[in-house]
C-alpha cells in the first residue's frame, strides 16, 4: 500500500500542539483541549469588528456616531490566550508554524467575501529590515486567493503600541500610497486589529485611489 505524501509527512513529523506540547488533531498543530479553548468572537459590529454585547445590534455606537471607510470588517478570532501568544510568536519571533496554524484558523473562520484580491498591511522597508518579513504579507501568501502588492509605505512611522487611538491616527496620517491601477473590491489583511486606525487609514487611501469597496479581514481583534 502506499502512503500518500500528506499521511508520509505526518508519520515523520506528527502534528504537535504549538500551545502545550500535546498531540495535534484535526490536522492542525493544535491539541483538542487547546482547540477548544479558542476564543472566537461572538456578535460583533459588521464595520469594526468590536464584540457587541447586545443581539439586536448590527453595527456599535462609534461606527454609527462616524461610518468607518471600510464597509465591512471581519476578525477569525479574538486577541486573548492562547491566540495572543501564538500571534506574538509568529510577528516578533519567526515562528511560522504558528503561522501556518493561525492562517488555517482563519480559513475556518473565513468571512462570506474571502474571494476578493487580498492586500496585506505593508511594512515601511526600514521596518521590514528589522523584522525581516511582513506578516500580513505571510498570511495572504498563505491564503489561496489572490494578492494585490500595489499597496507600499511612503514613509516610516513610530510603532503604534501605547498610542492613544487619536494618536495612532495622527501617527499614520497620508502614510500609505499606491502603485498601479487599483482593483475596484479589496479585501484588508492584517495580523491584529486593535483600534482600526491603520486599517481605516488604507482603506481611506485605496478609495481615494479608485477602490469602489474595501473590507477588512483580521486574524485577531482586540476585544
Amino acid at each position: 500500500m502506499h502512503l500518500s505524501l500528506q499521511a508520509l509527512l505526518r508519520l515523520l513529523l506528527p502534528l504537535r500542539c504549538l500551545v502545550c506540547g500535546d498531540p495535534g488533531h484535526d490536522d492542525l498543530d493544535l491539541c483538542r483541549a487547546c482547540y477548544a479553548d479558542l476564543p472566537w468572537p461572538g456578535r460583533s459590529c459588521l464595520r469594526c469588528a468590536l464584540p457587541l454585547p447586545d443581539t439586536a445590534l448590527v453595527v456599535c455606537g462609534s461606527c454609527r456616531e462616524e461610518a468607518p471607510p471600510q464597509a465591512a470588517t471581519h476578525a477569525s478570532l479574538l486577541y486573548l490566550p492562547p491566540v495572543d501568544q501564538l500571534l506574538v510568536r509568529y510577528k516578533f519571533h519567526q515562528d511560522l508554524a504558528a503561522g501556518r496554524l493561525l492562517v488555517q484558523l482563519m480559513q475556518r473562520a473565513a468571512p462570506p467575501w474571502s474571494c476578493l484580491p487580498l492586500v496585506p498591511v505593508p511594512l515601511h522597508r526600514r521596518r521590514l529590515r528589522q523584522r525581516g518579513y511582513n506578516q500580513a504579507a505571510e498570511l495572504c501568501r498563505l491564503l489561496p486567493m489572490p494578492v494585490w502588492h500595489g499597496l507600499y509605505r511612503r514613509r516610516h512611522t513610530a510603532p503604534q503600541s501605547e498610542r492613544t487611538a487619536e494618536q495612532r491616527r495622527e501617527n499614520l496620517f497620508d502614510a500609505f500610497d499606491v502603485r498601479g491601477p487599483v482593483p475596484t473590491r479589496l479585501t484588508v489583511v492584517d495580523d491584529v486589529m486593535t483600534t482600526g486606525s491603520t486599517v481605516m487609514e488604507i482603506a481611506e487611501t485605496l478609495r481615494g485611489a479608485g477602490a469602489g469597496e474595501v473590507r477588512v479581514w483580521v486574524c485577531a481583534r482586540v476585544p
